[in-house]
């Protein structure tokens, strides 16, 4: 049976799977006065099996050195998120920043410092206000609950225009099996890995190894695969907790079951990973950039990447304008092997370009399509069977405006004397 014929999509984000308590609440860490939510907790009563993928960046956060450490213990049993500080280039500070935080959520919850794993998302080189964020943690452990798992997802949001969530159910088994998410990013978004946070939860009775190999794979078909403004960010992290609370068996690795599990969390994670491109900053295209008859699966890599992070193709998305010519251009300095005379390139279905040269389909058919918020671009490269796929952007000028300066951070950081 096809994963998506046996899932049941419910409600609850990442509460939704048995075990789970989550709490979100505001600490104003970019801003005292800004009520919003900033400040997340997701808990387990019992330990977890846990997987995750951090940043390619060679640039890492604080949080990411730390939680990458404590991702080596037996059990990962909690994840505390803020937004507004992305406590990366903060030295020393930044470490004993986040290990600070990991101690206080340990204490409060009965657990050891390395089974609480940290996150941070928002502006880079600036210290944490700590002055505001340790006096909330008791009152994020005291707000946990089974039912606020919106809350999370809100309380980790930062350019992102809208909550980023899903839960699913499904029988693996004979046993009713829940996977909850969430998810933020909206700029600074580009392959290995994205700029983004991606939390999910599960009552899944799965191993370490096989939970592991399921998170690699299903980063790699999704949140490896989107593209919005080809930045890479110092905080990228996903996790995956797995409680064993659905009362089934333990999942053996490599069984039927297994291969299940995997194909869910990549379900998961594609949807996360497509919703992240929707809210991309300012955009207003979905594109899908296909990539077909490559020599190699490198090839197809190379050359999917390449035109969905042109700064010239993007433009020309936002204008409305199907301009093939930018696209071929593309495929050209990819680095991988083309032969310009049988590339052919079709927009949802219409040629746009075949063998290299303009086909005859009208231009008004071609400008309609690519007026559309989604569409798909499929390159034919007619030299073998390999294939990639891309989910990208478009870049509009209002990307610029928005992202022409932080000013605001800083000026707040300076009065509390952390700048």
């Amino acid at each position: 049976m096809p994963i998506r014929a046996a899932i049941k999509k419910i409600k609850g984000g990442v509460c939704a799977p048995k075990g789970f308590h989550a709490c979100g609440i505001s600490a104003g860490i970019k801003n005292p006065d800004d009520p919003r939510l900033d400040l997340a907790l997701i808990y387990s009563t019992h330990p977890c099996n846990a997987a995750g993928t951090f940043t390619t960046n060679r640039i890492k956060a604080a949080p990411v050195k730390v939680t990458q450490a404590y991702m080596k213990a037996d059990s990962i049993q909690a994840i505390v998120a803020n937004s507004g500080n992305a406590n990366a280039c903060t030295g020393v500070q930044g470490i004993s920043d986040t290990r600070k935080t990991a101690k206080a959520i340990a204490k409060g919850l009965g657990l050891r410092q390395r089974q609480v794993a940290v996150c941070s998302t928002g502006v880079i080189g600036l210290p944490m206000p700590m002055g505001r964020i340790e006096p909330k943690l008791p009152d994020l452990i005291a707000g946990l609950g089974e039912k606020n798992g919106e809350d999370v997802a809100r309380a980790i949001m930062t350019s992102d225009t809208c909550k980023k969530e899903i839960a699913i159910s499904l029988d693996i088994g004979g046993h009713r099996v829940k996977i909850g998410a969430c998810a933020k990013g909206a700029g600074m978004i580009c392959p290995n890995m994205a700029t983004m946070l991606c939390f999910i939860t599960t009552d899944a009775n799965i191993s370490k190894s096989c939970l592991q190999k399921g998170v690699l794979e299903g980063v790699e078909t999704s949140f490896n695969r989107i593209t919005i403004d080809g930045d890479m960010s110092t905080n990228d992290t996903v996790l995956v907790l797995a409680n064993g609370q659905s009362g089934m068996p333990p999942i053996k690795r490599n069984s039927k079951e297994c291969k299940m599990m995997r194909a869910a969390i990549q379900y998961i994670m594609l949807r996360m990973a497509k919703a992240l491109v929707r809210d991309g900053e300012r955009v207003t295209k979905f594109v899908t950039v296909e990539v077909k008859g490559a020599r190699t699966y490198n090839d197809a890599q190379k050359v999917a990447e390449a035109v969905a992070n042109s700064a010239l193709v993007k433009s020309s998305w936002n204008g409305n304008d199907p301009n093939w010519g930018r696209i071929i251009h593309a495929v050209g300095y990819s680095r991988a092997m083309v032969r310009e005379e049988l590339i052919d390139i079709h927009i949802n279905g219409k040629s746009a370009c075949l063998g290299g040269m303009q086909s005859k389909t009208s231009m008004k058919t071609l400008r309609n399509i690519v007026a559309k918020d989604s569409f798909t671009i499929t390159i034919n490269l007619n030299l073998g069977k390999a294939e990639y796929e891309v989910y990208s952007s478009d870049l509009s000028p209002e990307y610029i405006d928005f992202n022409r300066s932080e000013y605001a951070y800083w000026k707040q950081a300076r009065k509390d004397g952390l700048a």
